[in-house]
């Protein structure tokens, strides 16, 4: 199977939501506001890469103010994201792939620098800054240089990820950057290790008995706003759509 670094973060968050959101193909609905700002997200990342591409990016622009916000942000902060000259590789919407306890981890970088002494991922968010610690614990900061590492020549000390966030409401945008060492390295081959041979326990017993995957406890506060509470025996009441968690927030697919 595919996994992606929104499955892990689902997966590790509640194996039972993973079941219906990518076994069972339920989906999770969003509000017209939240799907919007998941619209806006795609639009802004098909703006970068036709920008990094070269390619004509005045029709985005013009038909959508907020864009227009976002890449004016991206160009005043622009010295300081693209500061390497003459990179050995440079290329938008680099996927890479990984074979790992028999599954495919899939990767997908907004942008990716290299040059012989370092490898820079460079990432573009068009939400609030989420708190160092928080970030660091995503899937996406430990999966992205973990697949890097084991598909590439580089250290794990030589490679870095830097999220860009962009926002709505004029401000500079704002970065931050996360190192990373070859103790992080062996401790995220080891946890993605359990989770991944967890995973494949309860896929089996999914696919071969029919055995649901396991819940979280009914006192879990994850239930009490989510849209499966009531398929999952959580709550008798229809619940409104709810705002994202920091785990459930996918990487943009284009």
């Amino acid at each position: 199977m595919r996994l992606s670094q929104g499955h892990l973060n689902l997966l590790e968050l509640c194996p039972r939501k993973f079941q219906h959101t990518y076994l069972e193909q339920l989906g999770s609905p969003n509000s017209p506001e939240q799907q919007e700002r998941l619209l806006s997200g795609s639009r802004f990342h098909a703006l970068m890469q036709q920008w990094e591409m070269g390619l004509p990016i005045e029709p985005f622009l013009q038909e959508d103010p907020q864009l227009r916000q976002w890449f004016h942000a991206f160009i005043g902060a622009a010295p300081q994201i693209l500061q390497i000259h003459d990179p050995m590789f440079r290329e938008s919407e680099h996927l890479r792939m990984l074979e790992f306890q028999g599954h495919i981890l899939t990767v997908v970088y907004d942008l990716l620098i290299l040059t012989e002494q370092e490898a820079q991922i460079l990432d573009w968010k068009t939400y609030p800054k989420p708190s160092k610690a928080d970030l660091a614990q995503s899937w996406q900061s430990r999966l992205y240089p973990f697949v890097l590492a084991e598909t590439s020549d580089y250290a794990p000390e030589q490679i870095s990820m830097t999220y860009w966030f962009f926002q709505a409401n004029g401000e500079m945008a704002q970065s931050l950057k996360l190192s990373y060492s070859a103790k992080q390295h062996e401790e995220t081959r080891q946890v993605l290790s359990q989770l991944l041979n967890q995973f494949s326990e309860w896929l089996d017993r999914y696919e071969t008995q029919s055995e649901p995957f396991p819940q979280l406890p009914e006192t879990a506060s994850e239930c009490l706003d989510c849209s499966f509470s009531i398929r999952c025996q959580r709550s008798d009441q229809v619940l409104e759509p709810h705002e994202l968690s920091f785990a459930e927030i996918q990487e943009v697919p284009l």
